[in-house]
């Protein structure tokens, strides 16, 4: 498990972020590609909530005394291993380690239409993962 003050400070960072994407976030894409601030947010705010997940994620193996994996997919998949977080969630979070790297390191290559479907679509994986290490947690 996380030391609880990186645990508690990394689910409220989470949970902030994705709320502010809840906040701005329009329904309809071409709003959407055409605000550039509101796009800003919202990618500025994924980025926050999936590392905050990564951070988790390394911390919990860390702390656990665990293997820390070299990449952040396999961390998220390591959480699953060790009954963590259910399967189909990591899985999907660690396919979405992927838009955290493309964000950080290809800003500009952007699809804004599939980052509109995701902050449209999966903000639920990102807080039911909060949910899932809050239960974890709780159980250690």
């Amino acid at each position: 498990m996380a030391d609880p003050f990186v645990l508690a400070r990394s689910l409220a960072d989470l949970r902030d972020a994705t709320a502010r994407i809840q906040s701005v976030l329009p329904a309809d894409l071409a709003t959407f590609e055409r605000d550039r601030t509101i796009r800003e947010v919202v990618v500025l705010n994924l980025f926050v909530a999936l590392q905050n997940c990564l951070t988790i994620a390394t911390h919990w193996l860390a702390d656990a005394r665990l293997d820390v994996p070299s990449g952040y997919r396999e961390a998220l998949l390591a959480l699953r291993d060790r009954g963590v977080l259910e399967a189909e969630l990591s899985e999907r979070l660690a396919a979405a380690a992927g838009l955290r790297n493309l964000i950080a390191h290809r800003y500009g290559v952007l699809d804004w239409r599939r980052v509109h479907e995701i902050a449209a679509t999966r903000l639920g994986d990102l807080l039911a993962f909060a949910d899932q290490i809050e239960r974890a947690a709780r159980q250690s």
